[in-house]
């Protein structure tokens, strides 16, 4: 009984940081260069996950209403921002029919629920290198995800410059 092979599905975090632009351009150098280019055994999916207005402020008290539209506004704007810089590196890198998504909340969240919904096989994530200090204290959405995504996770790090 023959079987139809389904595409696979790759989902790339990004953020605003060098370390997601390396990553991404990283990927596409390995996985999507010739001879693969379109024939690549991936559909790419490109997440970015906005913070709140609420995450980001934490004022309380008489004028954080008219803070918040404004906090909102600049993160929609920074979300649309890295997002084309993405799309940039889509066509500089000849890589299409990639899927662009903009979803609110925690990046460590919206990255799994990334890879459940579109049933994805590969998660790919950038490294900020952090040692184990920060990491603790800020949090290590790569470690997230690599215990708890339900898929290979592939932590891309930038080389150290010199």
């Amino acid at each position: 009984m023959a079987t139809v092979e389904e595409e696979q599905v790759m989902v790339i975090g990004i953020d605003d940081s060098q370390h997601s632009t390396y990553a991404l351009e990283w990927t596409f150098d390995h996985f999507f260069t010739p001879p693969l280019g379109s024939n690549s055994p991936f559909k790419v999916v490109v997440v970015h996950a906005k913070p709140s207005a609420t995450s980001v402020v934490s004022l309380a008290g008489p004028g954080i209403a008219e803070v918040l539209p404004l906090v909102d506004s600049d993160l929609k704007k920074i979300a649309a921002r890295v997002v084309g810089k993405a799309k940039e590196i889509c066509i500089s890198k000849s890589v299409s029919d990639v899927i662009f998504e903009v979803v609110e909340g925690d990046p460590r969240n919206v990255l799994c629920e990334a890879v459940e919904k579109h049933h994805a096989s590969v998660l790919v994530v950038g490294s900020h290198g952090y040692g184990a200090i920060k990491r603790a204290f800020l949090g290590s959405v790569s470690d997230y995800c690599a215990h708890q995504a339900h898929c290979t996770v592939m932590i891309v790090k930038r080389p150290k410059m010199p």
